[in-house]
């Protein structure tokens, strides 16, 4: 609630003066009440004891001893009740409404905003994923290498074979290490 102001000499006063004060509400809690009151009249309970109320009101009226009657047949204060009830329930159901649009937009905002920050983040992950299959590219495979592998391990059988059989043996013997078996020492 604003505090009042202090008159100041340098203003002149308010020609008008207020008689009554202005009532203050608290248009959040008078909004909620409006949202409420709008979600029960959706509802088939609401439809129900209306539809109730007023089979009620003119069976009563219509069948009802005479002097007992207080809305006679044309049910003119019944048609003055459901009008005042509409009035009512127009203005309350719209501003329901209103603030529900309101809800609506700032939902909106934020998803909007969730949905740019995530499409951020896809084109970066796509970026980091290409950066990743460059640099893969690069690098040997396991297959790429059992594929080298197995074809100089048949270059070597071809070798092998095609080579004399006492050529591989004076190989063998010429080759230092090889004298040296599990019964030499190693030194």
């Amino acid at each position: 609630m604003a505090e009042p102001r202090t008159p100041r000499l340098d203003t002149p006063r308010s020609t008008r003066r207020r008689l009554v004060r202005r009532p203050s509400y608290n248009s959040d809690t008078f909004g909620v009440f409006a949202e409420q009151f709008a979600r029960f009249m959706g509802t088939a309970t609401f439809l129900i004891y209306m539809t109730g109320f007023v089979l009620l009101w003119v069976g009563w009226n219509a069948l009802a001893p005479e002097d007992s009657q207080w809305d006679a047949y044309p049910f003119i204060f019944l048609t003055l009740m459901l009008s005042l009830q509409a009035s009512y329930a127009a203005p309350l159901i719209l501003l329901a409404q209103n603030r529900q649009e309101t809800r609506d937009k700032v939902i909106a905002e934020q998803d909007r905003q969730a949905n740019a920050r995530a499409h951020a983040d896809m084109e970066f992950l796509a970026r980091e994923v290409a950066s990743l299959r460059m640099a893969v590219g690069e690098v040997t495979t396991r297959d790429f290498l059992r594929s080298e592998l197995r074809a100089l391990l048949a270059d070597l059988d071809e070798r092998g074979q095609d080579a004399p059989p006492e050529a591989s043996r004076e190989g063998k013997q010429s080759h230092p290490t090889a004298a040296s078996g599990p019964d030499t020492p190693a030194t």
